[in-house]
């Protein structure tokens, strides 16, 4: 019971923290780990041995959340316990359900799952089914590599007495799914059609496109911090001075496209440029008093580079990389004017 109101208070904090990164975590994993294990059973002493374990499963993002499930198995190491002589170890295997709050590259988790306990030396008479606890705290440090602390608890049951296993490990993971590199796209150039000679006639005023281009973390109009979609003091002023141009003119929508680098998974590229062409919408609708409805606002995973192929070489995440590809994090908003007044 006490081990079970843990995991829901554990739960409940998670779920009440908000994030604005997308995980690096989903997809399907590899893992091995080594540690300390602390074992007792009634009415001897608690004595510390080595273990060691393997493990795989899959993660999904839900929303700002991290869901997950996993097979395991861990070796714990023989030791001798007092009132001698007892020696014991044991092996653990099971499935885990995961809950995570990914924040950039760590992820904090819990687990809540099944495990099977074998016991043998001593206390091989030990074996049953039981609840599996678990809390961890993951760390990306590479495309595809992580490591990762954890904590978990199992206990079996004999004849009214009780073998308890709590483990600290530290992990290496290894996950399978490779970063989306966006292709190049060369787009064709189209050739100036000559306009026909103007009649002498009134006509209506067509529509002027105008277009601005924010760059995304530039010291240039900056609009956003490298990684994220809360607009900077210096990219509302950029946007202050393209609505206020505006005014007095008729038109019928504005569209916001936003665009990122080639850095990170296509799924992660396509959250961060959408949340940062809604931020640049809500902006405009508070600031400029522009309808919702006349704002569109999408996303673009990185597909669209303005930087030239082989400007900036390389796919790891390094500074250089970051401040090579800066041209290509930007907010594209565009809108076909009627000048009506002045």
């Amino acid at each position: 019971m006490k081990k079970s109101t843990m995991t829901i208070a554990l739960a409940a904090a998670l779920l009440s923290i908000s994030v604005a990164q997308a995980s690096e975590f989903s997809g399907g994993w590899i893992g091995a780990k080594a540690g300390n294990n602390r074992s007792s059973v009634t009415g001897f002493d608690t004595k510390g041995a080595n273990t060691y374990g393997a493990e795989a499963g899959y993660n999904w993002d839900v929303n700002s959340l991290l869901l997950g499930v996993d097979g395991f198995f861990d070796s714990n190491r023989q030791a001798a316990h007092n009132p001698a002589p007892y020696s014991y170890g044991s092996r653990i295997y099971g499935l885990d359900f995961k809950l995570g709050l990914p924040a950039g590259n760590w992820l904090p988790y819990a687990k809540l799952g099944y495990a099977r306990t074998n016991a043998n030396g001593s206390a091989s008479a030990f074996g049953g089914s039981g609840a599996h606890l678990g809390l961890g705290v993951e760390y990306k440090f590479a495309t595809h590599w992580s490591v990762a602390g954890e904590y978990t608890t199992d206990s079996a049951k004999n004849a009214g007495s009780k073998l308890t296993n709590n483990n600290l490990t530290i992990g290496v993971n290894y996950y399978f799914d490779t970063p989306y590199v966006a292709p190049v796209v060369v787009k064709e150039e189209t050739k100036a059609v000559p306009a026909a000679a103007p009649k002498p006639v009134v006509v209506t005023p067509q529509p002027v496109p105008r277009k601005a281009v924010f760059a995304a973390d530039s010291s240039a109009d900056s609009l956003f911090d490298f990684g994220k979609a809360d607009v900077k003091p210096s990219g509302k002023a950029a946007i202050d001075k393209f609505t206020a141009d505006l005014k007095g003119a008729d038109f019928e929508v504005i569209k916001v496209t936003g665009h990122t680098d080639r850095i990170g998974s296509k799924a992660y590229n396509q959250k961060l440029s959408t949340r940062r062409a809604e931020a640049v919408k809500a902006y405009m609708v508070e600031s400029a008093g522009i309808p919702a409805d006349k704002i569109e606002a999408t996303g673009v995973d990185g597909s669209y580079p303005v930087t030239k192929p082989g400007e900036c070489k390389g796919n790891k995440k390094t500074k250089k990389l970051i401040a090579c590809l800066a041209p290509d994090r930007r907010v594209e908003v565009e809108v076909a004017a009627t000048r009506t007044s002045k």
